[in-house]
């Protein structure tokens, strides 16, 4: 899943141009792009298949749905050039399970969504974040529970503090795209985290 540089870019922008352009500046610097819905309704589903080929893309569409509409959203933004998807653990194993039949067919991955990094999230989803990773890897998603990361950067978190608690992978975002030099930006959280 991971490929070298422990990075994923978040692209949460608005612009196809502007995530073209980023995706393809920081292209040698980051493992994933990460797009949601701001991005694909701006620009439309297309604008995944356009960045897939600068670098895999994982679609954080946060999917929550019944069994088959989870399969109709997994299927669309596959097929459309997604390496990877994000979809909610609470809904349960039927439809977590929708999810990763659907990438399995597409060779896509599924991420797990157990914890977000917002404070009403502690409401919720923190009790019961480790019994929803369980049942995340009872139905099959990515492998060994890959951790990736979030609250990075503009959110107050410490890119080596992340990696030391655990997780493989860091999700950037604003803290890169929203710099006057995204590229030295990139860097400098490289380095902290090597």
């Amino acid at each position: 899943m991971i490929r070298n540089s422990r990075l994923i870019l978040v692209l949460d922008v608005l612009s196809r141009d502007r995530a073209l352009d980023l995706a393809s500046s920081l292209r040698d610097k980051i493992d994933y792009v990460k797009v949601g819905y701001p991005l694909i309704l701006a620009a439309g589903l297309d604008v995944v298949g356009e960045l897939s080929r600068i670098a895999p893309v994982i679609a954080d569409l946060k999917i929550a749905d019944i069994p088959n509409t989870n399969t109709l959203i997994s299927e669309q933004v596959l097929e459309a050039g997604a390496s990877g998807i994000i979809a909610h653990a609470f809904v349960g194993k039927d439809s977590l399970s929708a999810c990763v039949d659907a990438a399995r067919e597409h060779g896509g991955l599924v991420f797990a969504m157990t914890e977000m990094s917002h404070p009403g999230a502690e409401e919720l989803m923190a009790p019961v974040a480790e019994r929803l990773a369980r049942m995340a890897t009872e139905c099959g998603v990515v492998g060994d529970l890959a951790i990736i990361s979030p609250g990075v950067g503009a959110q107050g978190g410490s890119a080596r503090a992340a990696i030391e608690a655990g997780a493989d992978s860091l999700i950037v975002g604003r803290s890169i795209t929203e710099s006057p030099n995204p590229a030295a930006s990139a860097d400098a959280i490289l380095r902290e985290i090597r």
